[in-house]
């Protein structure tokens, strides 16, 4: 599979072979939903937490006699009927991730790849650099090139200019090849790959 070079000035600079391993593969939605569950599931705090009976502050006295009132008998207000009690079977703080197997996140991966492909949402840049982090400069180059809704992914690591003036633009993404993820690739509407992203990427799944 090829597919057209563009530099960030809306040229043509060349065509490059996509690996169908990677770009060719017939999207499997199970596999995506798994992944960004298995995510969005490991990002969250889990620091909810309520106070049960043994953690309230209040009287351990005797509230009233045992007999001859016609109510229940309690020993403290700390159950949980009592207004300002501890709470039963509330929160804790705990870890919400969930197991996916390291061999299924890879496979989520290159299929979050081939979707872009097979949607033709997938642009390949010849290079991510900036003379100078001017953020209305870089906006107007990706009106040219339609980058509304974008995750752009550059080689091991980001030229500081280009990461500075991208990260005010409402909607882009930038991030290095090492982070690439399911997720960002499919909240966004294009995913734009360096030419040094690419060659990372195949090395990674050779």
């Amino acid at each position: 599979m090829k597919a057209d070079v563009t530099t960030l000035d809306a040229k043509k600079a060349g065509t490059v072979e996509l690996s169908d391993d990677l770009f060719g593969l017939e999207p499997r939605a199970d596999l995506l939903h798994r992944m960004v569950r298995y995510q969005l599931a490991k990002r969250r705090g889990g620091t909810v937490s309520v106070k049960d009976r043994s953690e309230i502050t209040a009287t351990t006295a005797k509230m009233y006699r045992q007999k001859g009132t016609g109510r229940a008998r309690h020993g403290s207000a700390k159950p949980t009927i009592f207004r300002g009690g501890g709470k039963s079977f509330g929160p804790k703080p705990r870890s919400h991730a969930i197991e996916l197997p390291k061999k299924v996140r890879a496979l989520a991966l290159r299929h979050a790849l081939s979707s872009k492909a097979k949607a033709d949402a997938l642009i390949v840049l010849d290079s991510c650099e900036l003379k100078e982090a001017k953020t209305k400069a870089l906006k107007s180059r990706f009106d040219k090139l339609g980058f509304g809704s974008a995750l752009i992914v550059d080689g091991a690591e980001l030229q500081d200019s280009f990461a500075r003036a991208a990260r005010n633009i409402p909607k882009v993404d930038v991030l290095p090849v090492q982070g690439i993820n399911v997720y960002d690739i499919l909240r966004h509407d294009k995913l734009v790959l360096t030419k040094a992203a690419l060659e990372a990427l195949e090395a990674r799944f050779k």
